[in-house]
């Protein structure tokens, strides 16, 4: 996409007033978010929990992947951002709805008190340390984070080849998250479910429709 079809993209998005009030207001909500997590985590990390008896974790022997797993993550989180960047709608829909999904997740987690998975390997990333804090946090099991952020990166990107790419991460990292016995099966399960109604619900609510004609 040209240079100024991207500036053009980005000024007629930041001359509507209700626009540029969805950016503003997101990003700020996001900040506060950020501030907040690793207070809530390290808080939830010293509460018991129930140890669930997960037939499907049982079955696999734990290895340590966390490499591959943010390899994943963090590519498919540059990968969107680079969409973004040409498309302010995706911002918009990508913010609002992860909003949504985290405060979805801080309330299944503080309603569901569960102790980690027997077997659980600790994600090693130097980078989420400014959402978790310093602690090792292993008890923000129900639902899956990484699965709902890639769920959410799919459901933002506009291009049927894009969707195809987060398709398969989704599917890599949830089978890696079981892997390195990070959570529960159910965790997993879960997850995309919820991040797709808080995605519906947030494009109700910003008055757009569920869905939207996906250039190949």
């Amino acid at each position: 996409m040209p240079t100024t079809l991207l500036k053009e993209n980005w000024k007629e998005t930041w001359g509507s007033p209700y626009k540029r009030g969805q950016i503003i207001v997101s990003s700020i909500l996001m900040l506060i978010i950020v501030y907040i997590l690793p207070i809530f985590f390290n808080h939830i990390e010293k509460r018991k929990g129930v140890r669930l008896n997960d037939w499907l974790l049982t079955q696999i022997p734990p290895h340590n992947v966390s490499v591959l797993i943010f390899a994943v993550i963090w590519g498919m989180i540059v990968f969107i951002v680079i969409r973004a960047i040409y498309s302010p709608s995706i911002y918009i829909y990508y913010c609002w709805t992860l909003i949504l999904v985290i405060v979805a997740r801080l309330t299944c987690i503080s309603l569901v008190p569960l102790a980690p998975p027997v077997g659980l390997i600790p994600l090693t990333d130097p980078l989420t340390g400014v959402f978790y804090g310093e602690a090792n946090i292993t008890k923000d099991l129900f639902f899956s984070g990484h699965t709902a952020t890639l769920t959410l990166i799919m459901l933002c990107l506009e291009k049927r080849t894009d969707k195809i790419i987060a398709f398969f991460a989704v599917v890599m990292v949830a089978v890696l998250l079981l892997v390195q016995h990070i959570h529960y099966s159910i965790d997993i399960l879960a997850a995309p479910v919820i991040t797709y109604l808080c995605y519906c619900f947030t494009r109700y609510f910003l008055k757009d429709k569920p869905y939207s004609k996906a250039s190949s």
